[in-house]
């Protein structure tokens, strides 16, 4: 028995040790773990940044986390190792507040804007139409340089949209700068925004063709792609057929996307048949997303993009681009080919975690890319330009297509 004890002995120490009993976590070590669980599970890279990810669990479980805000922080820095801007941490009233923005209604400036990847700048995605920001003159690209004085290098997406934030009729100012130009300072009221994405109108252009002098265009412009999106596309179209619409201009530039589904459905609406989309996780497992046959027009079709034009916006134009469906006019999008996931935490925050990337049809990833336009038509950055006029070059390039003799011969 004595040399049976001292080989266990030996062995015990051969490996390190006598194993110790566990030790139990605290309430704040128990929501950290719980953060670092979702991350593991769902993260698309399943290198995780190359870097050791349990090793991140215990290199923080092991740090001093006295209070539920430690535990915060603590969070966050493990998912700054990730370098990943949109997988981020929502505390309570942010995760509410992004819930209420993709469910139709928000109260703020209307600013969709992202982290700079490489430069950890605060840049403008794009101004919701019609939004306090929109009014002001934000512009997409516009880089954020402080809000209300306070420089935003080193703040969060999230940081810096809850210093956006506040009640209707407050006044935040906003310094701004745009290439090659000197920073300036926008004043912006927060005001409650109605998002009813979609505006549409049934206009008339002159045709090239001498049998068919005017051509009725359905113009549709769609901002986000929130829980209102498909009905109100589909109830546009619908409206526009029946007002005798011969072609269509569906204007996507600076939507900033939105929910996923949401695109796909949408491009159902457009597509009788083809994939819309293919997700890959991190088993580098292909789904896809395919047209259901239900197509409300096959008139002919152009799609307005800009730098704006991102995320949901990019998988429609992508979907529509490659299934011959429409012609994209305009300038080069903004490349984020990513989908995130949202997971509640056991005290009311967030997760959004970065769960696959995706596809175009023709398999083209666009992630830091963007779509390139089958006709690429700038317009000036600095000008204020009324989109969907006479005065937009790219919406006049979108008409002066559809309505030359080939397009119009090809019109239902």
């Amino acid at each position: 028995m004595k040399q049976l004890f001292l080989l266990l002995l030996a062995v015990s120490f051969m490996f390190g040790g006598l194993a110790s009993p566990a030790i139990a976590l605290t309430e704040e070590q128990r929501f950290v773990s719980e953060a670092w669980r979702l991350v593991d599970r769902a993260y698309v890279d399943d290198t995780f940044n190359h870097q050791n990810w349990w090793l991140v669990r215990q290199k923080a479980l092991k740090q001093a986390i006295p209070d539920h805000e430690s535990a915060y922080s603590s969070i966050q820095k493990m998912l700054a190792g990730l370098d990943d801007p949109f997988t981020r941490l929502l505390k309570p009233d942010q995760y509410r507040s992004l819930q209420t923005n993709t469910s139709g209604e928000l109260t703020g400036v209307g600013l969709q804007i992202s982290l700079d990847a490489e430069t950890k700048v605060l840049k403008v995605i794009a101004p919701i139409a019609g939004s306090p920001a929109d009014r002001a003159g934000v512009k997409p690209a516009d880089t954020i340089l402080k809000i209300d004085g306070v420089p935003t290098a080193g703040l969060s997406l999230d940081e810096a949209a809850e210093r956006m934030r506040g009640a209707t009729g407050s006044r935040v100012v906003l310094t701004i700068q745009r290439t090659d130009s000197e920073p300036l300072s926008v004043e912006i009221v927060r005001d409650r925004i109605a998002l009813n994405p979609v505006t549409f109108e049934l206009r008339v252009a002159d045709s090239q063709s001498a049998e068919r002098p005017k051509t009725k265009i359905g113009y549709v412009r769609l901002a986000q792609f929130n829980a209102n999106a498909t009905t109100e596309v589909s109830r546009a179209i619908n409206l526009l057929e029946k007002q005798g619409a011969e072609a269509y201009v569906l204007d996507l530039r600076s939507n900033p996307g939105g929910l996923l589904l949401s695109g796909i459905e949408i491009a159902r609406l457009w597509l009788d048949e083809g994939t819309i989309v293919y997700t890959v996780n991190r088993q580098g497992i292909e789904g896809s997303f395919e047209a259901t046959g239900q197509a409300l027009t096959k008139d002919p079709l152009v799609v307005l993009v800009n730098q704006g034009t991102a995320s949901a916006s990019e998988i429609l134009a992508g979907a529509l681009k490659d299934n011959q469906r429409a012609t994209i006019i305009g300038e080069r999008t903004f490349g984020k080919g990513l989908i995130q996931s949202l997971f509640d935490l056991s005290d009311g925050a967030g997760l959004a975690v970065t769960v696959a990337k995706y596809e175009t049809p023709a398999h083209i990833d666009i992630n830091k890319q963007g779509i390139k336009p089958d006709v690429i038509v700038p317009l000036d950055p600095l000008a204020i330009t009324p989109l969907g006029t006479q005065r937009d070059r790219q919406y006049e390039a979108a008409v002066e297509f559809l309505t030359t003799p080939s397009m119009v011969a090809g019109a239902a």
